[in-house]
């Protein structure tokens, strides 16, 4: 057997790694190596310190020297059944006793691949070779009901084409897991529709119909084996490859959201997306059927998917590195400033310094719709200052295009970005203020209103931060962490960013001394804050007889007055409000 060590394969777990030969001190060429016949079948190879000898396990050398970068992904040889599982799949396995049906229950898809990966997975597809998956839970409920047992719940959803329901499916609750049930089918697209023609078909033409390799395995619960009809399903998991079971390119012109499901799956397992995959994906005529064939509810549900996955940068990026980012996340036509071609590289790198920023500064600081917002407000930063006009010729933030028209996400997801995305510009006016702990603040360049134009100078800082977290509420840890990316503002990171050169200790630095100075100052939950005085007792005092802009004014003063004063009362706030109305009315 002759091997060239710089094909050498690095394993994971305790297997020892393979030497490149450069680092051995022996002649520059092919090392032949002979088999070595031992107890556990294991093969001789050079590893370890040099010129030390090592029996490596036969299962590590299964691995080819084609896949040289690859890292072997531990692999279950057989699929172990929780309890809960195995109880449901006896119920089924009686079931076809019982009618004496000839029937073979599969279960598909990703249930099977996170089974062999050791994952915990509650999604239980039942794949169904001979009937309507309608039918066979209305036999299971029959035989159910022999037993004693009743079916926890029942449901049928019907096909709706248009949101990729191309079948009728049933739904079954069993011990606490809802069960789907479909029979196995074929499928053929037509040139213009990602919508296929649906017809029964063999677990062999299911298997090949589905998106990924890693997704086309089934488990047969009547014999409890895996099954790999496309021949490479299990070998693909085993070598983290993202592969389709047929061509790339038909694949993804039939169904282009496979393109997105596949660069979610690929950053979700950290797997090695294929090269003819790749330049598939990448193509035109792909990124055509792409924003034609898909509707954008199903582009933003996988794009909220990667966002709110494991990996986000890597997906990302990956979305980046194929030339999809303005397909996916297209902009409004006339947008101002003009947005330039390589923004997105921008993009991606402010995504990859506020995820990196997050895990440093302790992910327990947010929560999981937090940090999904944080980092839809760090991929979107390079265009928190681009608008369009509407029809009515009314200005809006293009990051509200992004998120209403282009992935079809909903509202609050919009407004909360864009909140967030307003609120930097008085954030990065005040972070200077906070660090140097200065009782005199000056800010000049924004304009907070004219509700502080009579606070004290020394109560200034918390009553404007006050009132900056009042606006953002829950968000302010997000706000204040996308703010140290832009810090300071008289320098422009931009190119450090894109470098990569993210400087996280520094702004960590930065976002742990303000966000301590915030809670010393007590704003930490300040939106709460209770108002001393209402509506009614600001029209007692300005004797007004119906409220208007004047009230909700002097609330704002009133609140204002509240935080520099901690301490004060509703007495005392009455007092100063007419003290100060009084002065207003004689200089006017």
């Amino acid at each position: 057997m002759r091997l060239s060590l710089t094909n050498a394969i690095k394993l994971k777990a305790n297997a020892p790694l393979l030497l490149h030969y450069s680092s051995l001190p022996i002649a520059r060429s092919t090392l032949a190596f002979r088999s070595v016949l031992t107890p556990s079948n294991a093969t001789l190879y050079l590893t370890g310190r040099p010129n030390t000898v090592t029996f490596l396990p036969s299962q590590f050398l299964r691995c080819r020297a084609a896949m040289a970068t690859a890292a072997c992904v531990v692999v279950k040889e057989r699929i172990e059944l929780t309890e809960t599982e195995k109880k449901i799949f006896d119920r089924l396995l009686n079931t076809l006793r019982h009618f004496n049906l000839q029937t073979q229950l599969r279960v598909a898809g990703g249930w099977v691949r996170d089974k062999l990966l050791g994952k915990e997975c509650y999604d239980i597809d039942i794949a169904l070779d001979n009937m309507l998956g309608s039918e066979f839970v209305d036999k299971v409920q029959e035989y159910l009901s022999s037993t004693g047992e009743v079916a926890q719940g029942l449901a049928v959803i019907p096909s709706n084409p248009e949101q990729s329901k191309h079948l009728e499916t049933a739904r079954m609750r069993l011990f606490d897991l809802w069960i789907d049930f479909v029979n196995l089918r074929c499928e053929d697209y037509s040139e213009n529709s990602r919508i296929p023609t649906m017809k029964f078909g063999t677990a062999e033409e299911d298997a090949y119909r589905r998106d990924l390799t890693i997704n086309s395995l089934f488990y047969n619960i009547n014999t409890n084996l895996v099954e790999d009809f496309t021949k490479r399903g299990l070998e693909d998991l085993k070598f983290g490859r993202i592969v389709t079971p047929l061509p790339p390119k038909a694949t993804f012109l039939d169904d282009p959201l496979r393109v997105l499901r596949a660069i979610r799956f690929g950053a979700r397992f950290d797997f090695t997306l294929d090269e003819e995959l790749k330049k598939a994906a990448a193509c035109d005529d792909v990124k055509t059927a792409l924003a034609a064939k898909i509707s954008r509810e199903r582009i933003g549900t996988e794009i909220d998917l990667m966002i709110s996955g494991n990996q986000p940068v890597k997906a990302i990026d990956y979305i980046c590195d194929l030339t999809l980012f303005w397909v996916v996340f297209g902009l409004p036509p006339k947008v101002d400033p003009a947005v330039s071609d390589e923004c997105y590289r921008l993009s991606a790198a402010y995504l990859d310094a506020s995820w990196q920023l997050i895990q440093l500064i302790g992910c327990s600081n947010f929560n999981d719709e937090q940090r999904r917002l944080c980092l839809y407000s760090a991929l979107f930063l390079p265009l928190r200052c681009a608008t369009y006009k509407d029809r009515k010729d009314k200005m809006i933030p293009a990051v509200n295009f992004i998120f209403r028209d282009s992935l079809k996400r909903k509202a609050s997801d919009a407004d909360t970005v864009i909140n967030i995305h307003k609120s930097l510009e008085k954030f990065l006016s005040l972070i200077p203020c906070i660090l140097s702990n200065e009782d005199d603040v000056q800010i000049t360049e924004v304009d907070w209103g004219k509700e502080f134009v009579d606070v004290p100078v020394t109560s200034k800082l918390r009553v404007l931060t006050g009132f900056l977290l009042r606006e953002i509420k829950d968000f302010w840890r997000v706000a204040l962490l996308v703010s140290t990316l832009l810090y300071p503002t008289d320098i422009d990171s931009s190119k450090d960013i894109i470098d990569k050169n993210f400087q996280l200790d520094k702004r960590k630095g930065i976002f742990v001394s303000v966000e301590n100075a915030i809670v010393k100052l007590g704003l930490e939950k300040v939106w709460d804050l209770k108002p001393l005085v209402n509506g009614k007792d600001i029209m007692n005092v300005l004797q007004l007889k119906v409220g208007g802009p004047l009230v909700r004014e002097w609330q704002q003063k009133a609140v204002s007055w509240q935080l520099a004063h901690p301490s004060g009362t509703a007495e005392e706030c009455l007092d100063w409000m007419k003290e100060t109305y009084s002065k207003r009315i004689k200089m006017e």
